[in-house]
């Protein structure tokens, strides 16, 4: 496995090997990570991993200086799974000079996330950009945890006819339901044991419109009400359309239902997919 610091032995190192499959991260990985990578090392002869703590998608009170880096830990994990190469820039390497020209995305920029984190989205789209056109590789694997990230970066390829194709990964787990995050290391004891309870009251709003509810804005609230009792601190809980992340209507079958919301300090996301007949 090689481990590579600079755009420019990167370039020269894929040049060996164009045909590469790409998982970028921003390190302290999991066991969802190496699930992207399992899914990632059949489809091309060269599996590349990107780990970059991107300054641009963290608001002024989010968690970038503690965000945790563990390079080397990171790398002896990619090796045992068979990674071919490691992109590891430092910061000046990924920004020589300060980014003026960024991606501005869609309108879904503005919403749940969006209307949360301001300015996440762009720059989620701007580095992620800046990797592809960095690696060029022919597909890319995203975890649908990050649902609507996984949305803004399938129609920037889209719009800007990338030939990349984007391939969703589902959630992985802990055995209590916990959505597997590099922030779950800052849960205390405490609240660890409390954090499942997340994806438990997306599966209760689930049933609920599987049994044949549809009044979604009811399920969102109600939801969020039931997380405050127990102490969270809801931003939102959302019933949307699964293409588009619009509200949707009655005769809409293919849902997804997005949380995101405190514990403590700890800002937890999750969904659940809701397909009906």
């Amino acid at each position: 496995m090689d481990v590579i610091h600079s755009a420019a032995a990167l370039r020269a190192r894929l040049q060996r090997v164009p045909n590469n499959v790409f998982v970028p991260t921003m390190g302290n990985l999991h066991a969802g990570h190496i699930q992207l990578i399992d899914i990632a090392k059949p489809r091309a002869a060269c599996t590349v991993v990107s780990i970059f703590v991107n300054r641009l998608q963290f608001g002024p009170r989010e968690d970038f200086d503690r965000y945790p880096r563990t390079l080397e830990a990171d790398c002896a994990r990619l090796e045992a799974a068979g990674v071919d190469v490691v992109f590891a820039p430092d910061e000046k390497e990924i920004y020589p000079e300060r980014q003026t020209f960024v991606v501005e995305p869609s309108d879904l920029q503005y919403i749940l996330e969006g209307a949360h984190r301001p300015g996440h989205f762009r720059g989620v789209a701007t580095v992620v950009l800046k990797l592809f056109n960095l690696v060029m590789p022919h597909s890319a694997i995203f975890g649908k945890k990050d649902y609507q990230q996984y949305l803004v970066l399938r129609d920037m390829v889209k719009q800007f006819a990338l030939p990349i194709e984007i391939i969703p990964a589902e959630t992985v787990r802990a055995d209590d339901g916990l959505a597997l995050s590099s922030r779950n290391a800052y849960l205390s004891a405490q609240e660890r044991e409390e954090a499942p309870h997340l994806y438990a009251v997306l599966k209760k709003a689930r049933a609920e419109i599987e049994s044949g509810a549809r009044d979604f804005q009811r399920i969102d609230q109600q939801s969020m009400a039931e997380l405050s009792r127990r102490g969270w601190q809801p931003d939102y809980v959302a019933v949307r359309r699964r293409a588009d992340l619009r509200q949707p209507s009655e005769r809409d079958r293919e849902l997804v239902i997005l949380a995101a919301a405190r514990l403590g300090r700890t800002r937890l996301i999750d969904n659940v997919e809701v397909t009906l007949r």
